[in-house]
């Protein structure tokens, strides 16, 4: 994997948003600023009017939310999906595409930005030159997904994917001042959510390998990325679900042990799932196992993977495949 109006009274903010980790203090409705949590630093926000979004996940989030008119354009690298595909091809439509590269600091200052959406490690990075810290001395404003914040420098903040999700659209409510929107947006992912854990099957969880990539040695998911969520949400379990790394390469040893009986192959666009099938038929670390021999593969898309709204259309999908799954 290569590595996106009204405001409620504080009171009722408050109650609503401490839950899932947002700040409770705010300059008040209709002053343009608020102060919300980045990762697990408190920061002043006033409202952008030109944002940029790392990544499928970063836009969408801030396009589930009604805030297209909010944003000036987006960075999209090969291994997105046609943006065509989303759910919000209207707005994506209705703003610039950056770049189809890395993101990095002459990208936000060029576009005159006052706000960058990405995470932490896969958009903003020491070894680039583009983070937090940086962005802040130049004067314009971050905001990183809770998800990549487990191991921030100097504000970590450790939150399950999922519960990250929520909290990114209720800190992002904050600082546009849509508070109601990002609580219906919330309400209604977590009904979702819900409906597929009451229909999981019970009993001992089917153990489930996500395969992103690698040859001589696999990269996975850890458990601090949605597919983890996604995985246990539907009555599986991740087999690296002990590890608190995100996206983290393993060996293949750990993989036969295991022995998977469903592989959930990560698809993206410079890696396509059927290449990577076609793979594990046939490497002798693979091809035996229970998983590849039963042909149990299921297909998650990359913005279903990554932290953004669209992880509970791939929990559906993949709640769907597990109860018509038979050991």
């Amino acid at each position: 994997m290569k590595f996106t109006k009204l405001a409620i009274p504080v009171a009722a903010s408050a109650l609503l948003l401490t839950g899932c980790g947002a700040e409770v203090e705010s300059q008040g409705k209709g002053s343009g600023k608020s102060t919300v949590k980045r990762c697990g630093e408190s920061v002043e926000y006033t409202v952008p009017k030109r944002a940029v979004a790392y990544e499928g996940g970063s836009a969408d989030k801030l396009f589930s939310l009604g805030l297209a008119d909010h944003v000036h354009g987006y960075v999209m690298p090969p291994a997105n999906p046609p943006v065509s595909e989303s759910p919000w091809a209207k707005d994506y439509a209705k703003v610039k595409m950056l770049s189809d590269d890395l993101l990095n600091k002459e990208i936000v200052v060029d576009a005159k930005s006052d706000f960058v959406v990405a995470g932490w490690n896969s958009g903003f990075s020491d070894q680039r030159g583009i983070t937090p810290e940086i962005l802040d001395k130049l004067g314009v404003q971050s905001f990183m997904h809770s998800e990549s914040c487990y191991n921030y420098p100097g504000h970590p903040e450790k939150l399950t994917p999922f519960k990250g999700l929520y909290t990114d659209l209720e800190r992002l409510g904050r600082i546009f001042q849509v508070e109601e929107e990002a609580e219906k947006v919330v309400a209604g992912l977590k009904k979702r959510e819900a409906a597929v854990a009451e229909q999981a099957p019970k009993g001992k969880p089917v153990p489930v390998f996500l395969y992103d990539s690698g040859t001589d040695q696999p990269f996975t998911a850890g458990n601090q990325v949605p597919p983890n969520d996604i995985i246990k949400t539907a009555g599986g379990k991740n087999i690296f679900d002990g590890l608190e790394e995100r996206w983290t390469q393993v060996n293949w040893e750990a993989v036969t042990q295991a022995e998977p009986e469903v592989i959930m192959i990560f698809d993206y666009g410079d890696q396509p799932a059927e290449k990577k099938i076609e793979f594990l038929k046939k490497s002798p670390h693979t091809k035996e196992l229970p998983a590849v021999k039963k042909n149990n593969f299921f297909v998650l898309d990359y913005n279903e993977g990554i932290s953004s709204p669209r992880n509970i259309d791939g929990l559906e999908k993949f709640g769907k495949y597990m109860r018509a799954f038979k050991k």
